[in-house]
């Protein structure tokens, strides 16, 4: 496999999760799909591994493995016209420029918080 098609892999991996999410929300998923596809997307965006990514190998191996597989089976789960709107709603969200002046503000809120109950304590 070359570097541009592990991207292209990787890319669609990444839209796949929020399309699954999406597609778990939808009242046309079959209840079983949709806790399948939360757990999955839960899992995929989660910082929590069962298997921890500083274990050389085997830490990255399971975000390679179960990920993907757990995709493919909640995605073959789901109706047809559900993923595809699922897909085309995860495009857009994924194609929407990304506020780096926001996501600063935020983590300055949070760390004034967090200082103010260090404080406090």
């Amino acid at each position: 496999m070359s570097l541009e098609s592990l991207k292209r892999w990787a890319k669609r991996i990444k839209c796949d999760v929020v399309a699954v999410y999406y597609a778990a929300r939808d009242r046309r998923t079959p209840m079983l799909a949709r806790v399948l596809a939360l757990a999955v997307a839960a899992y995929a965006l989660s910082p929590v591994d069962l298997i921890p990514d500083f274990i050389p190998i085997i830490g990255y191996l399971d975000d390679l493995v179960i990920v993907p597989l757990g995709l493919l089976l909640v995605i073959r789960m789901i109706p047809a016209v559900v993923l595809q709107e699922s897909r085309d709603k995860a495009a857009l969200i994924l194609a929407q420029p990304r506020s780096y002046v926001a996501a600063t503000v935020v983590l300055c809120i949070w760390l004034l918080c967090i200082a103010l109950l260090v404080s406090l304590w």
